[in-house]
């Protein structure tokens, strides 16, 4: 029987050492009463901002101060309540830590009316005056270009106060998903019992055996549609919330705001939704070709993951994984690699599931005063990728930082994926150049066409389905669960082709998708993967100029728009040709696995 272990039970060095941000939580509650200082201190700033270059700079000296403070204070809350989400003392320091967040946000809410309001000859004579200012000229620049949606002080206060409300939705569905669902145990043919849980769900379902998948999946499914209607109303609750502030801004829609502030246009998220309708193409002989290579009279929604190259799949002990991905990413340079050890040697991750620990991975946001990264450890191919994609995260934020000042240091969604999904592909090219064995080969081409598929396809259809949610919300109807079902459905549908059956439970997926909570996000996936192929591909053919570029990009935080800044990576995704490009290699690739066979 496989079994969860707690998280005492797991080893020190797999577990991330949090004492780097605070030394122990009675640090972390000091901080706490010294941050409740700070709205006091703004609140002495108010109506000053535009009297002289001295009060405006003294503003975004605390801005910059607040940031580095808050980003580490509410890090190690989130960061510790993720360890053990059934842990109530660390869900209160995460609730305190958003309560200081908002107290703060409120406080400072003032200051974009105020920076708005400064008459541009004003403004040119305060960098003049003091030249330490321009270091905030972008910034400054993107309130006053915000005009149309930036509010009078009071009422910028009332949405700042709404904030903490706002973010209950994504709370509800996190703790129900992760702390209060618990799947029975899934039997195999052998009546070994099995765990099932959010983060062992996928990894079951790879079983060579397609009753135990079937047996996995509809376990899964039929337990989850038990709280359907919770996680409905909780997205329900999400995107109203974002149609409330779009409204309040006076934006089209919750799309147009959603992607204002990262300065993409929504072109780019119609397009890419446009260019994968356009190229199925590929996506439905994969499924055909995934169905004659397992042998099967039907493919479920459950044989989406099971393996069609037999006798290759091979345990990867997680030291076995970081010594190939420090090799697959040498190409990189020493410095990067550098910077890998200093995360493997130092406990920057968090390597395996406990009990009631968040499932999935991910990369904190806050890299200060280093990155950190969770993991769910599987010693499995899968999950040496998912190495390879979260070390791509933290050293992304790890060079923004170190490169930009703090008002410039946090690179914006569009571009969060392209680093992460760069080094898979860099690590999938390496795997590849390793091995001319044909059974091999067409194990790794598959696993790469998975990683297509689950990106540039399949996040496209979860952004199409966010789209809809959006657009049926403000339309003034519900998102009942009844209704989500149906477009789910009917989107999975379309997404795989004739050649696929659409399991009734499949209806429910949306149910178990963390990502719909995080405001038209998903997109970026599969852009991200798009650009990371050019990229990918441009070091491979180019060598130390095109590393030099990207590490330039890399280290540029949002010290541009991301349009430009990948531009500097030589991608231009103001065109849809990364997107064709990279479906056009998947299409490549189905074919060179069909000769294969």
């Amino acid at each position: 029987m496989s079994e969860i272990r707690k998280r005492s039970e797991i080893p020190e060095e797999f577990t991330w050492n949090l004492k780097d941000i605070f030394e122990s939580d009675e640090a972390w509650l000091k901080e706490a009463e010294e941050l409740q200082q700070f709205p006091a201190k703004l609140a002495q700033l108010q109506g000053r901002l535009g009297e002289s270059a001295e009060e405006l700079l003294e503003f975004y000296n605390i801005s910059d101060e607040l940031e580095v403070r808050i980003g580490k204070f509410y890090s190690y809350a989130s960061q510790k309540s993720d360890e053990d989400t059934a842990e109530s003392k660390y869900q209160d320091f995460r609730g305190r830590a958003m309560a200081v967040l908002v107290g703060i946000s409120q406080a400072s809410a003032f200051a974009e009316p105020e920076i708005m309001a400064i008459p541009e000859e004003t403004m040119a004579s305060f960098y003049e005056a003091l030249p330490a200012l321009k270091t905030y000229k972008r910034n400054i620049d993107k309130i006053r270009k915000a005009a149309a949606h930036i509010l009078t002080p009071a009422e910028e206060a009332l949405l700042a106060g709404a904030a903490e409300m706002a973010g209950s939705p994504e709370n509800i569905a996190s703790l129900l998903r992760d702390a209060d669902l618990k799947w029975p145990d899934v039997v195999d043919a052998k009546g070994e019992s099995h765990a099932l849980t959010g983060g062992t769900f996928t990894v079951l379902l790879e079983d060579p055996d397609q009753d135990f998948r079937k047996k996995v999946f509809e376990t899964y499914y039929d337990h989850l549609g038990s709280f359907r209607n919770t996680v409905a109303a909780s997205l329900d609750g999400q995107f109203k919330s974002l149609k409330y502030f779009a409204k309040a801004r006076k934006f089209q829609s919750t799309l147009e705001a959603s992607l204002f502030n990262t300065e993409v246009p929504t072109e780019v998220y119609h397009n890419l939704i446009e260019a994968v309708h356009q190229n199925f193409e590929p996506m439905y002989k994969y499924v055909s070709l995934r169905k004659k290579m397992l042998g099967v009279d039907e493919l479920h929604m459950y044989d989406v993951y099971a393996p069609i190259v037999k006798d290759a799949a091979k345990e990867i002990p997680f030291e076995e994984a970081k010594s190939t991905v420090l090799e697959a990413l040498s190409v990189l340079g020493e410095d990067y690699t550098d910077l890998l050890k200093e995360g493997f040697n130092n406990r920057w991750i968090d390597v395996y599931e406990n009990v009631g620990k968040r499932g999935g991975a991910y990369s904190a946001g806050n890299a200060r005063p280093h990155p950190y990264v969770l993991l769910n450890q599987h010693d499995n191919l899968d999950s040496m990728f998912t190495l390879a994609h979260e070390m791509g995260h933290a050293l992304h934020s790890y060079h923004s930082v170190k490169n930009q000042p703090v008002n410039t240091s946090d690179y914006v969604i569009f571009v969060a994926e392209v680093a992460s999904t760069c080094n898979e592909v860099l690590l999938m090219k390496y795997l590849l150049s390793q091995t001319t064995e044909k059974n091999e080969r067409a194990y790794l081409i598959n696993h790469f066409l998975d990683s297509f598929k689950g990106t540039l396809y399949r996040q496209t259809m979860f952004a199409e389905f966010e789209l809809m949610m959006g657009q049926m919300v403000e339309a003034g109807e519900t998102l009942t669960a009844d209704a989500l079902c149906q477009k789910y459905l009917e989107l999975n549908k379309l997404y795989f082709g004739p050649d696929m059956i659409s399991d009734e439970g499949i209806a429910l997926e949306w149910a178990r998708i963390p990502h719909f909570f995080y405001n038209y996000y998903v997109f970026q996936y599969a852009t991200g993967f798009s650009a990371a192929v050019a990229i990918a591909n441009r070091i491979l053919e180019e060598g130390a100029p095109a590393v030099a570029d990207y590490k330039k990009f890399l280290s540029g935080g949002c010290n541009a728009d991301p349009i430009s800044l990948l531009k500097i990576a030589g991608v231009d995704m103001s065109t849809p040709q990364p997107v064709a490009s990279a479906l056009k290699l998947f299409g490549e690739l189905v074919d060179e696995l069909e000769k294969l066979q």
